[in-house]
């Protein structure tokens, strides 16, 4: 009864003294200082996922205040034009123009001719002066020169600021835009 005693009371001892990491340890268990390393690198996980998390965020916004300003910029400028009160900005629909013969929305006109090989001649001069020139069928029969096909409303304006300047551009040039 003795020896129970003795060992129940090294027992407790080593209990006490050594806690439950030297039971964990027995027992093939993570210790303390294990789990608590353990518990940091989670937290720092967590906190690189919120971090890359944040900076998607932040990007995502950044791109869609970027695309909200060129569309309200756009719009402006569009409107600004029609307002002008000088045609300066045709509908391909009006124009009597087939969507399919167009790849861009916007295109600055240079010549519509009765005749195509007046038309030709009109993209030729364009192409010496080293712009891409498309003759557009229109509905009518009549051919139309367009030159800077573009996407972008601005581009269109800065270009027709451009060709206006150049020797064989009218003076009337515009810009069809592709509905």
């Amino acid at each position: 009864m003795r020896k129970a005693i003795v060992i129940a009371a090294v027992a407790a001892s080593v209990c006490l003294l050594g806690g439950c990491d030297f039971i964990r340890t027995l027992a093939g268990r993570p210790v303390s200082h294990e789990i608590e390393a353990k518990r940091e690198m989670i937290e720092q996980q967590a906190a690189d996922v919120e971090r890359k998390k944040d900076s998607l965020e932040r990007v995502a916004s950044q791109e869609r205040e970027r695309i909200r300003k060129w569309v309200t910029d756009s719009l402006a400028l569009e409107d600004s034009l029609r307002r002008s009160g000088d045609d300066v900005v045709k509908s391909s629909e009006r124009m009597g123009v087939s969507s399919a013969a167009l790849t861009s929305r916007y295109y600055v006109m240079i010549g519509a001719f009765s005749s195509s090989a007046n038309a030709a001649r009109q993209a030729a001069r364009a192409e010496k002066a080293g712009y891409n020139a498309t003759v557009i069928p229109l509905k009518n029969g009549i051919s139309a020169v367009g030159v800077c096909a573009t996407n972008s409303l601005t581009e269109v304006c800065n270009a027709l600021k451009k060709v206006r300047q150049e020797p064989f551009c009218p003076a009337d040039a515009w810009i069809l835009k592709n509905d």
